[in-house]
């Protein structure tokens, strides 16, 4: 039956002279970074563990939750076989593994992920990367990189400098680049006095980060800004204005994270922006519900117009896509296939539709038969060539994967205490 909905499929798209086969080729060479704290709810292996912090909060008590970096590594390991494609895991410097030394964060080296770096090649999977700037007493006053005191600034400094080797080890040991993106919680909950000197100091602390030049064959470097958060209801010292700046002048890449933004503006709109100024732009696809509420990704509007403007501004090489949720009040395991399938789902959409002649009914001012496409195309069969690539992967079809989760969820998940 999915063979035959294939060809029914295939027919109906190459009547617009879409490649249903050629989509599907070009799909399998598009990686998605899939973040590890979903599977743990943020909380990492630190032997000096703190309480969530900087901003960050997750809801929920479902069973399951992973204790031990063998535990969260299994999770991710059943996800990987139920979503289709080769892919990438995105680590934060918390998950390092100190064989219950206490290590702190600006002594981190790349020996405390060696098991990381195994379990990649062993999994063929690339590895980005994020130094850890929350959940930590130097943290606590909601400022790090653009803190007043030296002596904090400089640990945060030192922090990210030895995150920029971590990442460049990995890119090294895994043969593809390692994206390594800085984020901040640092902001102010009521009205700031100066706003001008935290920006000034996070730029001289940024401007320290990077003085050591690493090869971009290991090392791509990212920034990312936010509007507000818990605690910085106010001001936010690394605006989308600061580090957007910031990021063109010193040829960094700008990462855009979807619930980073005023809840009326879209990433989508912003990517085709970005490219005219940037070789590289970065992605954190999460799904905001009123505020930057990193709920699991749904193949929602606003993810299939990302997807789009990455397909047809021919950018799957220019566009590194994260994702950014955590929900505990699910199936950890379910939320990763969830979200990761749905994102590959966008991109799919995106390239069996006919951009070439939506564009030239665009520029010859046929808006009626532009809407008109676009919306009969939403109907369009896409689901069958789904089913398909997921069958050719070797991955569930349809909803059968939630078969394998409930069972894995039983004999491993709820067994956990």
């Amino acid at each position: 039956m999915v063979d035959q909905m294939y060809m029914y499929a295939k027919e109906k798209y190459s009547k617009w002279g879409i490649d249903v086969d050629a989509a599907l080729a070009v799909l399998k060479t598009i990686p998605i970074s899939i973040h590890c704290w979903q599977g743990d709810d943020i909380g990492g292996f630190e032997v000096n563990k703190s309480e969530l912090s900087g901003g960050i909060d997750v809801t929920g008590d479902y069973p399951g939750k992973a204790r031990t970096p063998e535990e969260l590594r299994q999770d991710l390991e059943i996800a990987l076989s139920l979503i289709p494609g080769q892919h990438r895991v995105n680590l934060h410097a918390l998950y390092a593994e100190t064989n219950g030394q206490m290590v702190e964060r600006n002594e981190l080296e790349p020996k405390h992920f060696e098991n990381w770096v195994n379990w990649a090649k062993k999994m063929k999977v690339g590895l980005d990367y994020n130094p850890t700037l929350f959940s930590h007493p130097l943290a606590k006053e909601g400022l790090t990189l653009a803190h007043p005191n030296e002596k904090i600034r400089k640990f945060w400094i030192d922090h990210c400098v030895g995150s920029r080797k971590i990442a460049a080890y990995f890119g090294e040991q895994l043969g593809t680049p390692c994206l390594m993106n800085i984020w901040i919680p640092d902001g102010f909950k009521d009205i700031p006095s100066d706003r001008l000197t935290p920006r000034q100091r996070l730029k001289q602390s940024l401007d320290a980060i990077y003085a050591e030049s690493i090869s971009e064959d290991f090392l791509l470097d990212a920034v990312e800004s936010k509007v507000f958060g818990i605690g910085s209801e106010s001001y936010v010292v690394g605006s989308h204005e600061f580090y957007m700046g910031y990021a063109l002048k010193n040829d960094k890449i700008y990462l855009m994270d979807t619930g980073h933004y005023h809840p009326t503006e879209t990433v989508s709109n912003k990517i085709s922006a970005m490219l005219l100024f940037t070789e590289i732009v970065a992605l954190h696809v999460s799904r905001p519900v009123r505020w930057d509420s990193d709920h699991v990704v749904i193949l929602d509007d606003e993810l299939k117009e990302i997807a789009i403007e990455i397909i047809r501004n021919d950018a799957v090489d220019r566009v590194k896509i994260g994702l950014d949720f955590f929900d505990a009040s699910i199936n950890r395991v379910a939320a990763w296939t969830i979200g990761t399938r749905n994102m590959i789902k966008a991109l799919l959409y995106a390239l069996l539709l006919p951009h070439d002649l939506l564009k030239k009914h665009q520029d010859d001012g046929s808006y009626t038969v532009r809407l008109a496409l676009m919306e009969e195309f939403k109907t369009y069969p896409f689901g069958a060539v789904w089913d398909y690539y997921c069958q050719e992967m070797n991955v569930p079809v349809g909803e059968q994967w939630l078969k394998d989760v409930e069972e894995y969820e039983k004999n491993e998940l709820f067994v956990r205490q």
